[in-house]
């Protein structure tokens, strides 16, 4: 596989933007409301998942849905509201989607986030015109599992071997190589040792994205 054979598939929390404080706070106001708490260690452990997916952690018994969904809005409306002004871009990353797009290489959104979540950071942001497509997973199958990747993937008429995932965390790591695609990881999030499946590890995206991408195409 060449460079110009690439498409870039990008998570958006914790990758492209630096959103983990707020999400860890949005939950926490969440559960706040229902008498309950969230520590970070368990936070940590979900991080990267869907909403459903990370509650169950959080609430470690099984409820009623309706319960499950009246915690998730409330999150969720406090997370948009305040995370334009309390997050920021990842440093490097616009630079890399300028690159990709002097490249020709297509890019999509793969993130477990609600839809309205992704649309409310892009337009936020300025960046909702760098990409050909956005999926959302938060009705999938939760990361590891590769089910968002592949959409996404469909979505530009790519096969998975022509797919680069970009990602933060380790679940998303996992579900990258589950799908079979190349991998990119920023240490946003996690630190390197927990990142370790992805063919290149960086800090942020100061490294050129060309310089990136023959790192990983010559493995």
């Amino acid at each position: 596989m060449t460079l110009h054979q690439q498409a870039l598939l990008w998570d958006l929390d914790g990758t492209i933007l630096d959103t983990k404080v707020c999400h860890f706070n949005s939950w926490r106001y969440a559960l706040n409301q229902f008498g309950l708490d969230l520590t970070q260690q368990k936070f940590d452990a979900s991080f990267g998942r869907n909403n459903h997916a990370s509650l169950a952690i959080y609430l470690e018994q099984k409820v009623d849905k309706a319960f499950e969904d009246e915690i998730v809005k409330i999150k969720e409306d406090y997370f948009r509201e305040t995370a334009p002004r309390e997050t920021e871009l990842v440093p490097g990353v616009i630079s890399w989607f300028e690159d990709a797009k002097e490249m020709g290489l297509p890019q999509a959104i793969a993130s477990s986030a609600p839809m309205e979540n992704i649309t409310v950071l892009l337009s936020s942001f300025e960046l909702t015109s760098y990409f050909d497509q956005i999926i959302s997973g938060e009705h999938m199958p939760a990361k590891p599992h590769p089910d968002v990747f592949l959409e996404a993937a469909k979505s530009l008429n790519q096969s998975p071997s022509q797919c680069c995932v970009i990602e933060d965390s380790a679940h998303g790591v996992q579900a990258a190589k589950s799908a079979k695609m190349r991998c990119v990881a920023v240490t946003t999030s996690v630190s390197s040792d927990q990142l370790s499946l992805a063919d290149l590890v960086l800090e942020d995206f100061t490294l050129p994205l060309g310089d990136a991408l023959r790192r990983i195409t010559s493995k």
